[in-house]
């Protein structure tokens, strides 16, 4: 079974970094990007963040985060990493992992999701 398992989220100051983890695991023949989205409180949408394509070495931000976040990626691992810096109360948000893979047993693209990681950053 394939799934995605995150880690990092907590609670910090603004101003202060934090590093989310997301690790694909299942048998998994090929990946074609990983990303995250997040979903403040009180809304219903997941909102993207970043991404990174498996492909070529593109990497895709949202304006809220450019300068601040930075996605990098371990293909050896189907490990990406999201390193955010100078945190807002903005930010506060359930970060969700996203991939899309292709799994050995069929190999058809699928769009994957984590359970989420909660990131509170306090004024």
């Amino acid at each position: 079974q394939v799934q995605l398992v995150e880690s990092g989220g907590g609670l910090v100051q603004a101003g202060d970094s934090l590093t989310l983890s997301c690790a694909a695991s299942g048998r998994i023949e090929n990946v074609h990007g990983m990303g995250w989205f997040r979903q403040a409180p009180g809304t219903k949408e997941r909102v993207f963040v970043a991404a990174i394509s498996w492909i070529s070495d593109n990497s895709y931000y949202a304006d809220s985060v450019k300068g601040r976040f930075t996605i990098s990626r371990d293909n050896a691992k189907n490990t990406i990493y999201l390193q955010m810096n100078s945190l807002k109360p903005e930010d506060t948000a359930v970060y969700y992992c996203n991939a899309v893979m292709a799994p050995t047993i069929d190999l058809r693209w699928r769009n994957y999701w984590g359970q989420g990681t909660q990131v509170t950053v306090s004024s």
